[in-house]
């Protein structure tokens, strides 16, 4: 395992960034949000690189959330990641294993998605009792009622089904998944790259001028869950490894 949580390289005209903690499924700490934030950062500013792969080390998980000690210390450190989480190449998911919570955010914030079969996807929030104010845009991606199955149950869904959603546009062995997601970042690097960033743009567009307005209301109705009993009972309870008591309060 390196000893820094995110790898970066690049291969001729795409960036590669890998989330470097397998021990931990990738989930994502406060040294590993900065250092992805830094990574996408040096994608963007770097002319030579026109699109990116965003993976996880392992095949256990691509990303399997955040780091639930922490949030049981700061709840809203997700919330000022979400803010900064802006990468504006065209970037391609290859997720390898789950990408639960924090890391379906991260596949919402790809453009392109590249699962390998043993691929799954979760919103999880609604067993642990948080706020999930930045699944907003879900609807977006998917079918509503496909979105509201995920929010509701925090059951997780295949590679295949999540292919028949629409969240993913191409399924292969895990031995093939970053090559392929590689592939593809290439095939979008061949393109002419003032076109690529702003058909990126216009398409992100509608989803994000819908989100401003929604703003005040999505802030009012999570801030009573963030600071609920529930909220902090379902974090205890993971980490217990035992079944929560909601009170609903």
């Amino acid at each position: 395992m390196s000893a820094e949580p995110v790898r970066y390289r690049t291969e001729d005209d795409i960036a590669v960034v890998t989330i470097d903690r397998p021990d931990a499924s990738n989930a994502l700490n406060a040294a590993t949000r900065a250092a992805l934030l830094d990574a996408l950062a040096a994608m963007d500013a770097d002319p030579a690189v026109r699109a990116g792969v965003l993976t996880g080390a392992g095949t256990r998980a691509f990303c399997a959330g955040g780091d639930l000690r922490e949030l049981s210390e700061d709840p809203e450190p997700m919330r000022r990641f979400l803010d900064r989480l802006r990468p504006g190449k065209p970037l391609i998911g290859g997720v390898n294993g789950a990408a639960y919570g924090a890391g379906f955010l991260l596949v919402q914030a790809c453009d392109l998605c590249v699962a390998s079969t043993g691929a799954r996807f979760a919103v999880p929030e609604i067993k642990l009792g948080r706020p999930l104010s930045w699944a907003a845009a879900l609807p977006w991606w998917i079918p509503p009622r496909a979105a509201m199955e995920l929010l509701l149950t925090g059951d997780p869904v295949d590679a295949g089904r999540a292919r028949e959603l629409g969240l993913v546009n191409v399924v292969v062995p895990p031995e093939d998944l970053l090559g392929e997601a590689c592939a593809l970042a290439h095939r979008v690097a061949a393109g002419a790259p003032l076109t690529a960033l702003a058909a990126k743009r216009m398409l992100r567009l509608s989803s994000e001028v819908h989100l401003r307005q929604m703003a005040p209301e999505l802030e009012a109705l999570w801030r009573p869950v963030l600071g609920s009993a529930d909220a902090r009972e379902g974090i205890e309870a993971f980490l217990a490894r035992r079944p929560a008591r909601w009170t609903g309060r």
